[in-house]
């Protein structure tokens, strides 16, 4: 399932991050969940081409928060990452609709609730695959892993997966 962009678009999130190593292969990994989570997912709302556009730019605006703000800080990301992604989308022809989905979807993509889409909840998903181990302990015991995966995943394919890998 390769989108008509995705390899130009990744190719622009390189190009944005440069020598960023960390945060490139941050957002191929949670591109690569992304695709597996559409894959196993039986949704008919999602648009896999929104998702993964997402996937590659959701922390764009992580380098820009840290100049201005000098912060990392989600809010920080979800303003300043949607203008920088809206230009790298721009600059290929991808509908208007999609492209502000997408933002809309980095926008908020620290702010579970603020939109209730099945592809905001599938991108929040692949993101948490991603940074579960390095946020919390996974050496707790079975219980507790269920209990953290419940609360914080979005979707029953995400629970699922979260659960194949992490229990």
């Amino acid at each position: 399932m390769v989108n008509i962009f995705e390899k130009e678009i990744i190719q622009k999130m390189k190009e944005y991050f440069g020598e960023d190593k960390k945060r490139i292969n941050h957002a191929l990994q949670v591109t690569d969940y992304a695709r597996t989570l559409i894959k196993n997912s039986w949704n008919q709302d999602l648009n896999p081409e929104v998702i993964i556009y997402a996937a590659i730019l959701h922390d764009i605006g992580i380098k820009q928060a840290e100049e201005k703000y000098n912060s990392t800080a989600g809010r920080f990301q979800e303003i300043e990452g949607p203008p920088i992604a809206r230009r790298i989308l721009n600059s290929f022809p991808i509908s208007e609709e999609i492209i502000n989905e997408v933002c809309e979807i980095i926008a908020h993509h620290h702010s579970p609730g603020k939109i209730d889409t099945y592809n905001f909840k599938l991108l929040y998903d692949a993101d948490w695959l991603v940074n579960l181990p390095a946020e919390y302990d996974l050496t707790a015991n079975r219980d507790k892993i269920n209990n953290i995966i419940d609360r914080l995943y979005l979707t029953e394919v995400g629970k699922e997966l979260a659960s194949k890998l992490f229990n």
